[in-house]
């Protein structure tokens, strides 16, 4: 199984070292192991949870400069940040999930990883007002449609940083849909980067929006507004 983590990757022009290969497979062992006391995902076949979670949530590594700060917003069981932290120990790394049980995982599966400094947060993304503009590059996958997920994510982001909104088929329509809501947080589209997982014959978008000015300090607002009556 280890060979074929490292085979994996390798498609992807990423060279894992041993340290690294064992990591994610005692991640992939430890995520099944808890996935029926947790409820973290219904992927649980090595193969597709070695594409699908695992390559899947390090595709824009190369974006994150050198000791970045990042923070995963709704991580769930730790993906993208886990896997991005993984391949580059040097990023700063904190996860948020509104989930206790899910931070009670990710605390056990650090120390199993060994990997320290990463902070963990159990909250809602609206609700942690003194973390606002702190963040180089915030991520989110699988949360929310772009005009709420740009709420959720922008007011974290500072200036001059970037959201990263990891998403499937229809990511050009959805960021059609959440024009207003960039531009209403201080945000700017830069890019949707395509990568195709030839395994699961599967194309992934990664959004790029770049924080230009700061967001307005009404935003996020309370209430599950961001999702229940979004910016359009």
């Amino acid at each position: 199984m280890k060979e074929k983590i490292i085979e994996t990757f390798k498609k992807y022009d990423i060279d894992l070292d041993q340290t690294q290969a064992d990591q994610f497979l005692e991640y992939y062992q430890f995520l099944i192991s808890e996935n029926q006391k947790y409820n973290l995902t219904a992927i649980t076949d090595f193969d597709e949870v070695l594409v699908k979670h695992f390559v899947d949530s390090i595709l824009p590594y190369n974006l994150l400069k050198k000791g970045a700060s990042v923070v995963d917003i709704g991580t769930g069981a730790g993906f993208p940040g886990v896997p991005l932290k993984i391949i580059r120990p040097d990023i700063k790394l904190t996860l948020i999930d509104s989930l206790q049980k899910r931070i009670n995982f990710l605390s056990q599966l650090l120390k199993i990883l060994n990997i320290d400094g990463v902070k963990l947060y159990h909250a809602r993304a609206e609700d942690i007002a003194d973390k606002r503009e702190k963040y180089d590059v915030v991520l989110s996958r699988a949360v929310a449609k772009v005009p709420t997920l740009c709420e959720y994510l922008l007011p974290y982001v500072k200036v001059g940083g970037v959201a990263l909104m990891y998403k499937a088929s229809g990511a050009k329509e959805e960021l059609d849909s959440g024009k207003k809501a960039i531009e209403t947080l201080g945000g700017k589209t830069e890019d949707i980067l395509s990568f195709r997982l030839n395994e699961v014959e599967s194309v992934r978008n990664i959004i790029i929006i770049k924080k230009i000015k700061l967001t307005p300090s009404k935003y996020p607002r309370g209430k599950n507004l961001p999702k229940i009556s979004p910016i359009l």
